[in-house]
């Protein structure tokens, strides 16, 4: 089937280029690299590190501080007095985070969940700076001190407990694959020999390689980049989260997403190991999320009408030990 990849491929270069346009309140400041493809070796990733359950956070000490009344020498108080919350966060993930093509802003479901956390601090949820990030990004910018938190899809995994902390679990989401419309594959090992694009960095890069060998691994740093090879034929297929296929279905016709689930996908907020006060803060903010109602419609808004009904947000799971 030929594709008139015009109106959408207009789409894709008019998202990537407004993400330079700033909105008045503390807009992002950084727009997504420039994307180009690379061939990702075939070789399979490496053995996980054993750390325990890696759902298993920071348990929440004590009762929550009122907004503007972060404990002194907690890093909560220093962003208090910086005057806002920084996040890294995507802008072109539909329904995730990504730039309303009428506002300018960025929104979505992660971005509910950072604006949550600067609520708590500030009374204020608009108090914030969104840094555009790009996949390969998410835990250097924390590990260099460049943000606060990290809202980008972002599983939760013991190689990257080595790296950064996390908060407990806010989504539970699950790799598939895109494919064209007319592609008579029904699941990934159908797709041998083809050219099969996935983030860099990411965990559905490595999954990709230990579920068909044989296909050919080709990456983007962004999202929209995986999308922009799809449609220009350099990338038979996408793999990724089915959250993040969802969205890209969303904005080509003649894309489909295979039914095969193949890995779970636990996303977390990324923060530094250097603040697990912050992160049993967070933790805080995202149980009191969960319980009245305000993860809930959240999911309703952003993510429900494509990927379906939930009963309950994910548990939050805690036991591990903070560092000393």
């Amino acid at each position: 089937m030929k594709k008139l990849l015009a109106p959408v491929a207009a789409s894709v270069a008019f998202l990537l280029a407004a993400t330079a346009c700033g909105s008045g309140d503390y807009d992002a400041t950084q727009i997504p690299p420039k994307v180009q493809p690379s061939q990702a070796s075939a070789a399979p990733p490496a053995p996980q590190p054993d750390c325990g359950n890696p759902l298993a956070s920071y348990a929440p000490e004590g009762p929550m501080p009122q907004p503007n009344a972060m404990p002194a020498g907690t890093y909560m108080a220093q962003i208090q007095a910086r005057g806002r919350l920084i996040a890294g966060v995507s802008a072109d993930s539909l329904n995730l985070g990504a730039r309303n093509p009428v506002s300018g802003k960025i929104e979505g479901f992660d971005i509910d969940m950072v604006r949550a956390v600067a609520k708590a601090i500030f009374g204020d949820p608009n108090k914030i700076e969104l840094r555009v990030i790009s996949s390969p990004q998410r835990i250097p910018v924390l590990q260099n001190d460049q943000v606060d938190i990290v809202a980008r899809n972002m599983t939760i995994n013991c190689a990257r407990w080595g790296q950064i902390a996390f908060s407990a679990e806010y989504y539970r989401s699950g790799q598939k694959t895109l494919v064209p419309v007319d592609s008579t594959a029904t699941s990934l090992e159908d797709l041998d020999g083809r050219t099969i694009c996935a983030p860099a960095g990411s965990t559905s890069l490595d999954n990709l390689k230990k579920k068909n060998p044989k296909a050919v691994p080709i990456t983007a740093d962004t999202d929209t980049g995986c999308l922009a090879l799809f449609q220009s034929g350099k990338a038979y297929g996408i793999t990724g989260d089915d959250t993040v296929l969802a969205g890209d279905v969303a904005q080509d016709p003649y894309a489909k997403v295979l039914p095969e689930r193949f890995s779970d996908e636990p996303y977390g907020l990324g923060m530094s190991l250097k603040h697990p006060e912050f992160v049993q803060f967070v933790n805080q903010v995202l149980d009191r999320m969960k319980a009245d109602g305000t993860w809930m419609g959240s999911y309703i808004k952003w993510l429900q009408p494509a990927l379906g009904k939930l009963s309950s947000p994910p548990p939050s799971l805690y036991g591990r030990i903070p560092p000393s």
